[in-house]
């Protein structure tokens, strides 16, 4: 009787606990083992659990419009900024000023608060050298070289409809042609027939040039950076005529279940202890506190394109349709 009685106090207590918990839903677009590291520490710290799920940047806009009317996450956290200010664009997700933003520069967040960048991080290219050499190419230097038919089959990228990353690329494109659409087009139809396979995720084609499995990649170059620093036999180049980038952000989700724990967690994002753990990321932070990895790239050293993010974020779906009609959907 004893035992049964103490059994009972034990599952009310567990129960309890189990109950009492607070739980967040996230979304997040960090590579997976960075969310973690990021997130475990915000949960050893507060105690506050995240049930987060790590989808690409198109895929988590496209998620937030399908539960528009019954969101699932409360906070979003890393992703290209163009995704967060198309979602803003949308009414998908909320303002919030928080008292963490002194720390980011007034170029890296929403005039409104409606996102804030965290990092920055610039489109390469990449090359596994050993794999290169036996198919007698030579690591990309420019987005000419890309279109050169030695490159045939032997390029992969993001698909820009489900990457931030690779519509990054497209906007760049644009920026490097100045303003020219048509030969924006022209190129990309040219460059897709050197393109073996269109992945979902913008750090994907980094990971299959880290193993060998082709020889070129396009994508950001932090990603890339930390498949070398972990052993990967690889060449890191940056375009000639000049590259984009992204500013990583992250949105407070507009009607989401949990608001007061998400500008928590936003809050804690922005803080010197989060900030070092982004850092580390061989990413180019954009906060005062943050000091980046010696291991990364900085901006001084590439050349890069003058964005317009907000033009580039308005014209996103317009764009897409583009590449959906003339590339995507002939593949």
């Amino acid at each position: 009787m004893k035992r049964l009685i103490i059994a009972g106090l034990v599952l009310i207590l567990s129960l309890t606990v189990a109950f009492g918990q607070q739980k967040l839903g996230v979304y997040t677009t960090l590579d997976e083992p960075l969310a973690k590291a990021l997130f475990d520490e915000y949960q050893k710290e507060t105690g506050i659990i995240l049930n987060w799920q790590r989808l690409s940047g198109g895929e988590v806009e496209a998620r937030l419009e399908a539960e528009k009317a019954n969101p699932q996450a409360s906070i979003w956290v890393g992703g290209v900024g163009l995704n967060h200010i198309s979602a803003k664009l949308k009414g998908l997700t909320a303002p919030y000023k928080s008292k963490m933003l002194e720390n980011t520069p007034l170029q890296f967040r929403d005039p409104e608060n409606y996102w804030v960048g965290l990092y920055i991080g610039p489109i390469c290219f990449v090359t596994n050298n050993k794999v290169a050499k036996e198919q007698g190419i030579k690591p990309p230097t420019s987005w000419a070289d890309l279109l050169k038919p030695e490159y045939k089959g032997k390029i992969r990228v993001a698909n820009p409809t489900t990457s931030g990353t690779a519509y990054n690329v497209i906007t760049t494109l644009r920026y490097i042609f100045g303003g020219d659409e048509e030969k924006v087009f022209d190129y990309l139809n040219k460059l897709d027939k050197n393109i073996d396979q269109y992945t979902k995720s913008g750090a994907a084609p980094g990971k299959s040039v880290a193993i060998g499995e082709i020889p070129v990649a396009i994508g950001y170059a932090h990603d890339n950076v930390k498949l070398k620093v972990e052993g990967a036999d690889v060449t890191i180049t940056f375009p000639s005529e000049g590259t984009g980038y992204e500013i990583a952000s992250m949105s407070i989700v507009k009607g989401g279940p949990d608001p007061v724990n998400a500008k928590k967690l936003y809050d804690w994002v922005l803080s010197p202890k989060a900030q070092e753990i982004i850092a580390s990321w061989y990413v180019i932070p954009v906060s005062k506190i943050a000091k980046k990895n010696p291991q990364a790239f900085s901006l001084s050293e590439i050349k890069t394109v003058n964005q317009d993010v907000v033009w580039d974020a308005a014209n996103k779906d317009r764009l897409l349709e583009r590449w959906v009609k003339e590339i995507g959907s002939k593949r």
